[in-house]
């Protein structure tokens, strides 16, 4: 008896390590040539006459309706002037950005062999939240001002769940988030399960490469907001289920537990306690453990219908 469960532990903790070693590889033979361009040290210190030369580095950044005469009143604007030098505080030296975006572009070469690492561009996009990151193949613009840190005061109107991912720790995040939607094609199903486990595959994609950040990050929750996920799981699955919307077509189950949110909506006294796109966070715990039960490649798991990840996972929620 005590060698079976000598084993059973054994069998267990060998699980748990494969799980873990399985997101965590050997990127140190892969190469990627990074430099991070500054635009926004080249724009606000920028004059009339050296302008033209700001413009001929980053053509793509001056469209015809941004005459010369609009970029000086720019530069020279005193809240532009003050957005510039809060975003110089804390982001000088991009040393640390470099890094994990250079992480970042090896692992997806890793599993991608085809991907070319973009041109990075760091600006200032006057706190556009809704564009934080832009990415377009051989492009990478990063909106620096974003991410001066959930406390700053410029963003003191927004509301909690957004400045949540107003920090440095986030940009990689976003960053990951833009290049994979690029990398998953849209899928003509419309029941939830199915919007579910497509945004499944999005998030098992950030754990392959991004392995070093957490669940919460992932995910833009506070650490309240990831707890109350984790300790109500199998609540959050059995009110799908009692309220039949698996396999509902209904559009405004979107908002309520797909799109980012400042918390879903069950209709219950719990609405205020839960985190926004909880139905992401469901579909991911069905996605990982169908890649836990099945012998199948990132590649495999991209391709495969959530019909079939969904029977073959066979996800139970955690209790």
């Amino acid at each position: 008896m005590r060698f079976l469960l000598v084993l059973l532990v054994v069998f267990y903790c060998f699980i748990g390590c494969k799980k873990s070693v399985d997101n965590k590889i050997n990127v140190s033979n892969i190469t990627v040539d990074l430099k991070i361009e500054r635009f926004e040290n080249d724009f606000y210190n920028a004059t009339e006459k050296s302008l033209p030369d700001v413009k001929k580095k980053y053509p793509y950044l001056f469209p015809e309706s941004i005459t010369d005469s609009i970029a000086i009143s720019k530069i020279t604007n005193k809240d532009e002037i003050e957005l510039y030098a809060e975003t110089q505080k804390e982001y000088k030296d991009v040393s640390s950005i470099q890094k994990e975006l250079t992480s970042l572009f090896k692992h997806i070469k890793y599993y991608k062999s085809t991907f070319e690492e973009p041109k990075v561009i760091t600006m200032l996009s006057n706190i556009d939240y809704e564009s934080r990151v832009v990415y377009a193949d051989s492009l990478l613009l990063i909106s620096l001002d974003v991410y001066l840190g959930k406390e700053h005061p410029f963003y003191s109107d927004y509301p909690k769940y957004i400045k949540e991912n107003n920090t440095k720790e986030h940009i990689i995040v976003d960053v990951a988030n833009a290049i994979i939607a690029t990398q998953i094609k849209p899928e003509n199903n419309r029941t939830f399960i199915d919007k579910m486990i497509f945004e499944g595959k999005k998030m098992y994609l950030l754990d392959r490469y991004l392995p070093e950040i957490s669940a919460k990050e992932k995910l833009g929750y506070s650490k309240e907001k990831m707890n109350w996920s984790l300790e109500n799981e199998e609540q959050i699955w059995m009110y799908f289920i009692e309220k039949k919307l698996l396999f509902s077509t209904a559009t405004s189950l979107n908002k309520r537990f797909i799109d980012v949110a400042p918390f879903s909506k069950f209709y219950t006294s719990a609405d205020n306690d839960s985190p926004g796109r909880i139905g992401v966070f469901i579909g991911w715990q069905i996605v990982k453990d169908f890649m836990l039960n099945n012998d199948v490649s990132l590649q495999e798991l991209l391709n495969k219908n959530s019909e079939e990840i969904f029977k073959k996972s066979n996800y139970k929620p955690r209790k």
